[in-house]
């Protein structure tokens, strides 16, 4: 089958991986010119993660990739340490920088998918035979089915479900991550200055100690923003920040000249069908959390099971796609009830919330418990492969 899929980042082509196995003939949109290099590193844990990432034939170059997972230290405002994670906690059982993992499921996948960078879907017109798909550069095209990879604002729900304010729910903070030289030395891991309701973090690059990545995220109402307007973006860290110390005027120094600014809010997303007719949706776009909710670990996951009962239902749409919500569904909410949790735990609003944290957090038996339901919540029997 002639299979759309809208969005490069993760999911879509670890998608296009599963359907050209299969002999599909998959087609990869994306709205940015390139694949995204950089970005804060993501984590695998639990049987289900791993065994789609061995059955990918990718997990032993993971291991190789691995950062080793980076401790987390929480200061006050005048460097007192306030907590300290392992590595273990935040990094899995295997992690790596997005970016990376990104260009990994682009090299394999690209033999057997057309990618479409710096382009996107316009419109979508379905009938018993195909989707008639518009872009926004170049001519109308037919697809057999359209599946929306496309992330937490998702522009194939939004045409084929309806607006994001239907599906997209605020959780009460906002998140922003950049690269920037490591002019000052900062270790790896990440150290973070904590005051309530807001995170000022940085950490050397565990590969190149030259480089450093910066991490604020702040507790706001839902704001009246331009997403994609960069400049006032800047202008509203730098406002929301300015008072904090080393090193944080530094970060907001490198800011200025940022060209991999990621900025977004602390959302996750519930749709009551995970399709439409001919079109599904997959990863954020469905059941998605903006951090926290082992977004990447279930966009992978369900990626392998719909390209499975795809081949199982011998392109059946209907049975295959009831059979991916089915399997996957109950399992992704679970993980996304993380999500729910990022912003209170990292910056608690208030100080008697911080210290509450801080002293529950510091107990080790409580992290190991902690480890335990996380791999309990990446549970899944998966589908057999075809």
């Amino acid at each position: 089958m002639q299979i759309l899929i809208s969005g490069a980042g993760i999911g879509g082509p670890a998608l296009a991986h599963w359907l050209g196995r299969h002999g599909h003939l998959p087609t990869v949109v994306e709205l940015a010119p390139a694949l995204r290099a950089g970005g804060q590193p993501v984590d695998f844990r639990g049987p289900a993660h791993l065994t789609v990432l061995r059955r990918m034939g990718l997990l032993d170059e993971l291991h190789r990739l691995d950062t080793g997972g980076n401790p987390m230290t929480f200061t006050d405002r005048h460097g007192r340490v306030q907590l300290r994670l392992p590595a273990d906690f935040a990094g899995g059982e295997v992690e790596i920088p997005r970016g990376e993992l990104a260009q990994l499921l682009h090299r394999h996948s690209e033999s057997t998918t057309e990618y479409l960078f710096g382009n996107t879907v316009t419109a979508l017109r379905q009938d018993d035979r195909g989707v008639r798909v518009a872009f926004r550069y170049g001519p109308e095209r037919r697809f057999d089915l359209v599946i929306g990879a496309d992330g937490l604002h998702s522009r194939i729900r939004a045409l084929a479900f309806g607006p994001e304010r239907d599906y997209v729910r605020h959780l009460g903070y906002y998140a922003a991550t950049w690269q920037l030289p490591n002019r000052l030395g900062l270790p790896a891991g990440s150290t973070g200055i904590n005051t309530p309701g807001r995170l000022a973090a940085a950490g050397a690059d565990p590969r190149d100690p030259e480089r450093a990545g910066a991490f604020l995220l702040f507790a706001s109402p839902q704001l009246d923003h331009d997403r994609h307007d960069t400049d006032a973006l800047k202008s509203l860290l730098q406002q929301r920040f300015a008072d904090l110390g080393r090193p944080v005027p530094h970060l907001l120094e490198s800011l200025r000249d940022a060209d991999d600014l990621y900025f977004d809010s602390i959302s996750r997303a519930d749709v009551p069908s995970w399709s439409n007719g001919r079109i599904a949706l997959l990863g954020d776009a469905a059941c998605g959390a903006t951090i926290g909710g082992m977004g990447t670990g279930t966009a992978l996951v369900a990626a392998y099971v719909l390209a499975t009962e795809l081949a199982r239902a011998d392109g059946d749409h209907r049975t295959a796609f009831a059979r991916y919500e089915r399997t996957v569904r109950p399992y992704a909410e679970r993980c996304q009830r993380g999500g729910d949790r990022t912003g209170p735990f990292l910056a608690p609003r208030t100080a008697a919330g911080l210290r509450a944290r801080n002293a529950l957090l510091g107990r080790r038996w409580i992290l190991d418990r902690m480890l335990e339901l996380g791999k309990d919540v990446a549970t899944l029997e998966l589908p057999e492969p075809v």
